[in-house]
């Protein structure tokens, strides 16, 4: 088969598969009675990952070196690494928001690959002398795959603030630093009891006391119960309604899972930088030349670190972290897309100016 048709073929699935991904995971937020939505999503991301890695096999075996030379090949393969990410976060939190969140980027990045840039920047070019080195692997597809990590974890903060609406909550997860950790309420009974563990202030709760009984009418004493306090203080917190268990529950799945694809994106982001710092040695005989994509890299860099040093050692978690990350997928933007259409530097695409 001609590797250009199967391209063509594959990058038209790849965007029709993950529009239909996007709506099936919105139907599975607003209808979340029907089960079968959540599989069929995962099955989308999954099929689409697939197809953008066959379309980049392709295009690597026509072109003879790493598809990652290009716009349109940078594109697809941060649109595979979203999508792999996406499938290990939803995975690990078995919740369909992931999708609401990361599908319709997914689907939009597909979009502006496929159809808003010109076909000549579509087309598979020789190399330029500089990029003809291994470092063209090791460097831009650690990057990429950094941004698509990061990207993602801020997602996922943004859908952190969706949910909690905006609210200052305190959470229970395992994704708090040493400075903000967190008791689960929860004690071991004699049979037949049920204690009430002393109302902390209601900022720390949510709004919500958690009761433990050791009896659920079968000897086996697992039973957990969430209900409301109703005291003055628990009123007076904030004017906003108080989060329901089920919006608790997601809230904190969805800060630890933030929380760890960001740590897992920051030091593929630090070894990126680090390996172009020796190839830009390598070609231009200067490690660092405070080029606008590297002033940007470096920018990222200092966000994330901010966000990191933040949660392990200064304890936040809840709605100021996730406000960072939040931020944090503007700059991933603008150093990935942003300088480099802007034709300035030597990383430029040069397609606007």
């Amino acid at each position: 088969m001609n590797l250009v048709v199967l391209q063509n073929w594959l990058d038209n699935a790849s965007f029709a598969i993950l529009f239909l991904t996007m709506l099936v995971y919105w139907g599975g937020a607003a209808f979340p009675n029907l089960p079968y939505l959540a599989a069929l999503g995962t099955a989308g991301m999954a099929i689409a990952n697939l197809c953008i890695a066959t379309l980049l096999g392709a295009r690597w075996i026509e072109a003879g070196y790493f598809p990652l030379s290009n716009l349109y090949e940078s594109l697809f393969f941060l649109t595979w690494g979203i999508t792999a990410v996406h499938l290990i976060a939803e995975n690990s939190s078995r919740s369909r928001l992931v999708g609401v969140a990361t599908a319709p980027v997914a689907m939009a990045i597909t979009a502006f690959a496929t159809m808003t840039l010109p076909s000549q920047m579509q087309a598979s070019e020789p190399l330029v002398p500089a990029l003809k080195s291994n470092w063209l692997m090791m460097h831009v597809s650690v990057m990429m795959l950094s941004y698509s990590a990061l990207m993602v974890g801020s997602l996922l903060a943004i859908a952190f603030l969706v949910v909690t609406r905006g609210q200052n909550i305190q959470l229970q997860g395992s994704s708090v630093g040493t400075g903000g950790y967190r008791s689960n309420g929860y004690r071991l009974n004699k049979a037949s009891e049920l204690i009430s563990q002393s109302p902390a202030p209601a900022v720390e709760n949510n709004g919500f006391a958690r009761f433990e009984s050791s009896s659920n009418g079968n000897g086996n004493g697992n039973t957990a119960v969430l209900n409301l306090i109703t005291t003055p203080e628990s009123q007076s917190v904030a004017s906003a309604e108080p989060l329901s268990p089920q919006r608790l529950s997601l809230a904190e799945t969805l800060d630890n899972i933030s929380y760890r694809i960001i740590g897992l994106g920051f030091p593929l982001l630090t070894i990126g930088i680090i390996a172009g710092g020796v190839w830009a040695n390598e070609a231009w005989g200067s490690y660092w030349s405070w080029d606008p994509k590297e002033t940007w890299a470096l920018i990222t860099w200092l966000v994330f670190a901010a966000y990191l040093h933040a949660r392990i050692t200064r304890g936040w978690q809840g709605r100021r972290p996730a406000i960072l990350a939040s931020t944090g997928l503007l700059v991933v933007w603008v150093c990935y897309l942003g300088v480099n259409l802007l034709g300035k530097g030597l990383h430029s695409y040069g397609w606007f100016f």
